[in-house]
């Protein structure tokens, strides 16, 4: 009688269209459907994400509505974009919802990505519930909260700030949209939102798991209604209870997948150092340049992602010079790099899908945050989850050579690198175990379908 009830029992999840946004809804969308709801992912037509074969292996439906937006969506025009999707967005999602409910299959709830709190209001104008999903951790969301909340003074005051059931946090740890006074008032303008109406949904649910941030996760719990239900992270590569879910179906660009498989495939247990600042990173060619020396000198192999348009900023003939040692590659498929018996470590710039990644697989990291909430991630990557070390830039703001090779070499073979392995050892199965069945992650996932199955 459940199974019948579940499938009438219809909702829509709805990410912004960013890769860091869609990827966990796309995961969160896989598993709310092997919990007997039929789902539909609402995709934009602004989106540049492509859909490859989900149609035919996924338990998910696809809809594309318009957003209103005819240009690619970037940080110069995101207020824009957010403005347009507030006024055209739910008038194409009322159309669709019409449509769904005239073919039979009404939609009962929403979940809504944390960056359009107002969805949950758009949601009960039409008879609906809703829950907004958060994307990053909880140590950066608590950070914005306390904000939020008066809790922190901006421009921030001294160098150590102290928060409720958070480690002391340097400047440099916080998000750089509070650390860097001015530097994206539209970013901060749209995270601080996530909270303008935080205590209205009966769930919040969050791509974390309780873990990895129970302290945090128990303090928010407090204040409102937070369930962790990640790592939001292909079946495949945690407990394998989803089948054909090896892969998230999305991606911006299209990886060098055999490439990289036949070169990992050639190299020893734990000797390559595998390179990747995502999808969004520019980096400049001075730091281009410092990356590149600083991989040669340490003497390991390497796995570098440089994107088509970012390949010019690299040393003049790189890849012909290092050939015997690294592979560039444009894009890779990250997943099955990490799970390579070859990785031995992951230089990166701790965006929250690379990080969690990473935890769930095992792989120690060498942090090089960039921006956002990176350097909030990167400090509990090296003091709190004990999985890696954080490089320091001197005072021009430039991580040297030298400063990436004594960070590398310290991971895969230094004094910690021994206890740096038990970690990411201990995290990747507490991962698998929140996630699996009766870990903390799947019983609130059953929680909120039980409760949306008897509403």
């Amino acid at each position: 009688m459940e199974e019948e009830r579940g499938k009438e029992t219809h909702i829509l999840t709805i990410p912004i269209p960013a890769q860091g946004h869609v990827n966990p809804m796309l995961q969160l969308s896989k598993r709310l459907a092997s919990k007997r709801l039929k789902v539909t992912l609402v995709t934009t037509t602004s989106s540049p994400l492509t859909i490859r074969d989900l149609a035919e292996t996924s338990s998910i439906k696809i809809e594309t509505i318009s957003d209103g937006f005819d240009a690619l969506v970037t940080l110069e025009n995101f207020d824009e974009y957010i403005e347009c999707f507030r006024v055209v967005f739910p008038q194409s999602l009322a159309k669709l919802l019409e449509k769904l409910a005239y073919s039979g299959s009404p939609v009962k709830f929403i979940v809504y990505d944390s960056h359009i709190p107002w969805m949950l209001d758009v949601a009960r104008g039409f008879g609906l519930d809703g829950a907004p999903f958060f994307t990053q951790p909880w140590a950066v969301n608590a950070i914005y909260y306390h904000f939020d909340h008066g809790k922190l003074q901006f421009p921030v005051k001294g160098s150590v700030v102290s928060l409720p059931s958070m480690p002391p946090l340097g400047i440099d740890d916080l998000p750089s949209f509070i650390s860097e006074p001015g530097s994206y008032p539209s970013c901060l303008n749209s995270v601080l939102n996530q909270f303008s109406n935080i205590h209205e949904p009966k769930w919040i649910l969050c791509n974390t798991f309780l873990e990895l941030e129970d302290k945090v996760v128990n303090f928010m719990a407090s204040k409102c209604p937070i369930k962790t239900i990640g790592p939001t992270i292909p079946s495949f590569y945690l407990d394998k209870r989803l089948q054909n879910d090896n892969d998230y179906g999305l991606s911006l660009f299209k990886p060098m997948t055999e490439t990289c498989k036949t070169w990992l495939d050639s190299k020893e247990i734990h000797s390559v150092v595998y390179v990747s600042f995502g999808s969004l990173a520019a980096l400049g060619e001075e730091q281009m340049e410092e990356i590149a020396w600083g991989l040669k000198k340490s003497n390991f192999f390497f796995l570098w992602v440089v994107r088509e348009p970012e390949f010019a900023k690299l040393p003049r003939n790189f890849p012909e010079e290092t050939f015997e040692k690294g592979l560039v590659v444009s894009w890779s498929p990250q997943l099955e790099v990490l799970a390579h018996k070859s990785v031995g470590c992951f230089l990166t710039h701790c965006g929250w899908n690379s990080t969690l990644e990473a935890l769930s697989l095992g792989v120690p990291m060498v942090a090089m945050p960039q921006w956002t909430d990176q350097t909030t991630n990167a400090k509990f990557v090296e003091d709190v989850w004990q999985v890696g070390v954080r490089v320091r830039a001197n005072e021009k703001r430039i991580v040297t050579r030298e400063e990436i090779e004594i960070c590398i070499k310290e991971v895969m073979e230094g004094e910690r690198s021994n206890n740096i392995r038990r970690n990411t050892e201990k995290w990747k199965k507490l991962a698998k175990e929140a996630i699996d069945e009766g870990g903390s992650s799947d019983k609130n996932l059953e929680e909120f379908v039980t409760q949306l199955l008897s509403g």
